[in-house]
C-alpha cells in the first residue's frame, strides 16, 4: 500500500501538479485559451461538494425531503455519506434505502432541489482566499456530479468564476474516471503533474486508476480516517495549507 503523506504548518514537500483542458460547457465561460492553459505550469482538478462547497446540510435535507416524498420513512445524516463507496447521488439513495426502481427519480428530484434554491451554496471556510492564490500559479479544473448551474451560480456569488478553467459537471458524459481521462489525454502535463483534490475514497480511487496524484481533503463528506485507509497520496487538514502546499512546489 502507498504512504500517505501529511501536510500542514511547518512541514515540507516536494509535489508537482499540473494540466490543461480546452472548455467544452459554453455556459461557463472559459478564460484564455489552450496555449495559456499550455504555458500555465501547474493545474489542479477540484471536487465541487464537500471540497469547494460547503454542502452537507442542504444535501441531507434535499435527501431527506426526498425520501419523505418517495414514502421512505428516513433521516440521512452524515453517516450515510461516510459508508459510501462511490460518491455519487444514485449510491447515496441506495444507501438510505431507496428502491431501485425510485433512484432515478431520488437523483433527478435532488438535482432539481439543488438547482432551483435561490441562494448559492456556502463557500468551504477560508476556501475563496485559497482559490484566488491558486489560481495565480495553477489552471483550476472543477469535476462534478452536480449540476452546472449550481456551480454556475456558486462561482458567480463568489466572483471565483473566470478562475477556473473548465468545469466538468453532471450533464457532461462520463463518470469521475472517464473525465479525469478526459482531461489526462488532453493535457500536455506529465501523469506526476495532475492531481485530483477530492473528499472521498471513490474521488481517490479514481485518480488512482487514471494515473493521476489524488489529495484528500479532511473537512468533507468523509472522515480522515475513511480517507486514509484509502492511502491517498497527500492528506491535508486545512484549506489555507492547499495554497502553502502548492506555492512550495511552484518554487521548487
Amino acid at each position: 500500500m502507498n504512504k500517505t503523506n501529511y501536510f500542514g504548518k511547518g512541514k515540507s514537500s516536494n509535489w508537482i501538479i499540473c494540466l490543461d483542458y480546452p472548455r467544452q460547457d459554453q455556459n461557463i465561460q472559459s478564460i484564455g485559451n489552450a496555449l495559456e492553459l499550455c504555458d500555465m505550469k501547474q493545474t489542479i482538478i477540484f471536487d465541487f461538494d464537500g471540497v469547494l462547497a460547503d454542502s452537507l446540510a442542504p444535501m441531507l435535507g434535499y435527501a431527506g425531503q426526498v425520501c419523505r416524498e418517495l414514502g421512505i420513512a428516513y433521516t440521512p445524516t452524515k453517516a450515510d455519506l461516510e459508508a459510501l463507496e462511490q460518491m455519487e447521488f444514485s449510491e447515496f439513495g441506495r444507501q438510505l434505502g431507496i428502491p431501485e426502481d425510485q433512484v432515478t427519480t431520488f437523483v433527478s428530484r435532488n438535482f432539481e432541489l439543488f438547482t432551483q434554491r435561490e441562494e448559492s451554496l456556502q463557500i468551504t471556510p477560508g476556501m475563496d482566499s485559497v482559490v484566488r492564490g491558486l489560481s495565480k500559479i495553477c489552471s483550476l479544473v472543477i469535476i462534478t456530479g452536480n449540476s452546472c448551474g449550481v456551480v454556475k451560480k456558486f462561482l458567480t456569488a463568489y466572483g471565483l468564476r473566470n478562475l477556473f478553467k473548465n468545469i466538468l459537471c453532471a450533464e457532461h458524459e462520463g463518470n469521475r474516471l472517464e473525465k479525469i481521462l478526459k482531461i489526462k489525454t488532453q493535457s500536455s502535463a506529465s501523469e506526476g503533474e495532475i492531481y485530483m483534490i477530492g473528499d472521498a475514497v471513490s474521488d481517490i480511487r479514481a485518480a488512482r486508476k487514471a494515473g493521476v496524484k489524488s489529495i484528500a481533503v479532511s473537512w468533507g463528506h468523509q472522515s480522515k480516517h475513511k480517507l486514509t485507509g484509502e492511502a491517498p497520496d497527500l492528506i491535508i487538514d486545512e484549506p489555507e495549507d492547499l495554497l502553502t502546499y502548492f506555492s512550495e512546489v511552484a518554487g521548487n
